[in-house]
């Protein structure tokens, strides 16, 4: 029994020796959102200021661990004041809520190069578990960096009321579902 112990505490150890890690191209990766305003146009931005990590010991990325972080203060939809609205008390309180971050706690493959991407989102000082779609793009090697590279689109919705966020704001003048939509490059380290 002793033997099969350290057999299997020996693999669990080389399988997480084995695990790589994958950093976000910031140059390469748009990290948006939408929103419809007045129900009859979608008003979208996206965050200038971003980090994000993967982590997997497989070449599929099934077992994947996705990490990912995003300045408040870096929100941009192009037009000045409605950026200063959003980072003000009436949406995300910048000043007291500084970062937008998201853990995966499952990463799983459903077909094809799609999968399944459930984690906590913490925004506005909430934490709330969200599923989102993946989708691996393809995988190439960077002919300037020689780095190989991966490129994932995820999308997904969440409802800005799980979060407090416009509260102030009616769904007739701002929708509750806001669209998420990240385009991503990641480097192998």
């Amino acid at each position: 029994m002793k033997k099969i112990t350290i057999i299997a505490a020996g693999l669990l150890l080389s399988a997480n020796s084995f695990a790589q890690s994958w950093s976000i191209d910031k140059g390469h990766s748009r990290i948006g959102f939408g929103i419809t305003h007045l129900m009859i146009n979608e008003i979208n931005g996206n965050f200038k200021s971003f980090e994000g990590k993967i982590t997997s010991s497989k070449e599929d990325f099934n077992d994947a661990t996705i990490e990912f972080s995003a300045d408040m203060n870096s929100i941009n939809t192009d037009v000045e004041a409605r950026d200063k609205h959003l980072k003000s008390p009436d949406f995300f309180d910048a000043a007291t809520n500084p970062t937008v971050t998201f853990k995966s706690v499952s990463f799983k493959k459903e077909k094809g190069n799609e999968y399944k991407l459930t984690g906590n989102l913490t925004m506005h000082g909430v934490t709330k578990s969200v599923t989102l779609k993946a989708v691996l793009v393809g995988k190439a090697t960077n002919p300037m960096s020689k780095k190989e590279m991966a490129g994932f689109r995820i999308t997904g919705t969440i409802n800005r009321g799980d979060f407090s966020i416009g509260a102030s704001m009616p769904a007739a003048m701002l929708s509750e579902v806001v669209n998420i939509t990240a385009n991503t490059e990641f480097s192998k380290d």
